[in-house]
């Protein structure tokens, strides 16, 4: 062999550097993280607060849309007027003597008060109309009206204001 050639026997391992650590150095950035993870926990907490609330309005939103299915039916236009009102008497800090109380007027106030689009003016006279009309008078709304009134309960039941 050629003494001017290196061999591999004479190849010596580089030295690394030191191992840099990933936590931070300061204690800033302790603190920083530590307002991070309580902001999110606290807006978690606050998610979760508003859904379990949003419980009954989600279980409205399903019973409709199993009645808005059956809307040639008459009982499924029957519930409409008392799922809203089952939906009025479920919100949380809705009126200190309850919406089932309300009539005519002030039901159709309450409804238009807790709405934010404006509702069809004579919407209660409808609903009593779905509650106490004889079937015959039932059968007789056309389909297009059948529609319009399981898409402004519709409306109601998602966007309605709950004072939280």
């Amino acid at each position: 062999m050629n003494p001017d050639i290196p061999s591999i026997e004479q190849l010596k391992e580089i030295a690394l550097p030191a191992p840099v650590s990933y936590a931070p150095q300061t204690w800033g950035w302790w603190v920083l993280l530590a307002v991070l993870v309580v902001a999110a926990l606290l807006l978690g907490a606050r998610r979760y607060w508003r859904w379990r609330r949003d419980r009954y309005r989600r279980e409205a939103l399903t019973r409709l849309a199993q009645l808005q299915q059956r809307s040639g039916d008459l009982t499924a236009l029957r519930e409409l007027p008392e799922l809203l009102k089952r939906v009025a008497i479920s919100m949380p800090n809705s009126l200190p003597q309850g919406p089932a109380a309300l009539g005519k007027d002030d039901w159709q106030a309450f409804l238009q008060q807790h709405h934010k689009q404006p509702l069809p003016a004579d919407f209660s006279q409808q609903l009593a109309q779905l509650a106490y009309a004889p079937d015959s008078t039932l059968q007789a709304l056309p389909p297009e009206q059948r529609q319009q009134l399981f898409d402004t309960c519709k409306s109601w039941v998602e966007r309605h204001h709950v004072a939280a």
